[in-house]
């Protein structure tokens, strides 16, 4: 479907795995507003949920519902009051818009604002339509403008960094430190990605793709790897036991035994459980992964170690160190590009751009981290 005179042409979700290419009425950019042509977009987890489920946990999709929300673009039209950004300049979005009243937004963490509406999130109502479409009308107060020596496509990988590093802030590590990701997927390599240049002294990474592991530590995002075992057990006493049994296998790979911090970027019960057996005294857990709401913790083993749990969502006010850090030539720095294994090309490829995504490795045995789709 090509685009009408009046019409942007979208991706819009209808049910499970039900994609409709459709044109949408766009007028021009308000006052504060910039329109921007999206060029690249990376499909996260959330996206994934959306597309398979039709939901995100509790979040139930309740109309036609346009996906994407990690995206760069390029200015197209600039409304009348806007001065920040010009026609042409190449821009990293971000789509999360809070109230900027309220005490959360007033305080520096708007990210947890009651209000906030978050693009291709099925959260507020009417939803906030996302970013695979072709252009999008966006406050330029969002559009991070790109320096030159960062590509579209990095620029579309500042939103999951920033995740990274609001869970970096939250953590407040120590120079000298020994981190633990788990979860070898892009938002925990990113995560092992700014411990390696903020001062961790080791960075370990489990997971329970060994492939994903060999990637982590080939390419330097991690120092030292844990193959989790692919185990389940229904009673707890056997969650338990296998949950200390991983620990002590994070303790046998990291040269420190227990580490001082763990970035938990899976949501799955045992990793955090084992999370809490792996951690030393008075560190810290961060809970970034989204899993099941509802999960039976050993809380005494950390409550009387003083570990503490430290809720991570989204990020706030990241985008600036973000475009520095990919900026820079910190020798530390991992080649963040090596995480886009796959790339799709136009509207009509969407639909396999999303069947990939939900992959381990493609018909080629080629591993699957990040998906993109470029328009």
């Amino acid at each position: 479907m090509g685009e009408t005179a009046d019409g942007v042409q979208a991706s819009v979700l209808h049910g499970v795995k039900d994609l409709k290419l459709e044109n949408r009425s766009l007028g021009p950019p308000g006052p504060s507003e910039v329109q921007v042509a999206v060029q690249a977009t990376g499909l996260c987890g959330s996206d994934l949920h959306y597309f398979n489920h039709y939901r995100n946990g509790d979040i139930i999709v309740r109309e036609p519902l346009t996906l994407g929300h990690e995206s760069s673009g390029v200015i197209t039209a600039v409304g009348s009051g806007v001065t920040s950004i010009n026609v042409g300049d190449r821009v990293a979005l971000e789509v999360g818009l809070p109230c900027l009243e309220c005490e959360f937004c007033t305080s520096g963490r708007y990210n947890i604002c009651k209000t906030l509406r978050f693009r291709s999130s099925a959260k507020s109502f009417p939803h906030f339509q996302g970013t695979l479409q072709k252009r999008i009308n966006h406050p330029a107060a969002y559009c991070h403008k790109l320096p030159d020596s960062v590509s579209q496509d990095l620029g579309a990988l500042l939103e999951p960094l920033g995740v990274a590093i609001h869970g970096l802030r939250r953590a407040a590590l120590k120079p000298g430190c020994t981190a633990l990701v788990f979860g070898a997927g892009a938002v925990g390599l990113l995560c092992a990605a700014v411990c390696k240049i903020s001062g961790v002294k080791e960075v370990i990474i489990a997971d329970i793709q060994e492939d994903r592991l060999n990637f982590a530590v080939e390419n330097k995002f991690a120092d030292a790897k844990v193959l989790v075992p692919m185990k389940r057990f229904e009673a707890i006493e056997e969650k338990l036991k296998f949950a200390k049994e991983v620990a002590e296998l994070v303790k046998k790979a990291s040269s420190a035994g227990e580490v001082d911090t763990v970035f938990e970027c899976t949501g799955v019960e045992s990793c955090l459980q084992a999370s809490i057996y792996a951690t030393k005294p008075g560190g810290r857990i961060m809970l970034i992964g989204m899993g099941n709401p509802i999960q039976t913790l050993p809380i005494s083993a950390a409550a009387l170690r003083e570990v503490d749990l430290v809720g991570v969502f989204r990020y706030a006010n990241t985008y600036d160190e973000a475009i520095k850090i990919v900026s820079s030539d910190d020798p530390l720095l991992p080649d963040l590009s090596k995480l886009i294994t796959h790339r799709y090309h136009g509207f009509e490829n969407i639909p396999d751009a999303f069947a990939m995504a939900g992959r381990v490795k493609d018909d080629e045995g080629k591993l699957v981290l990040k998906v993109f789709v470029e328009t």
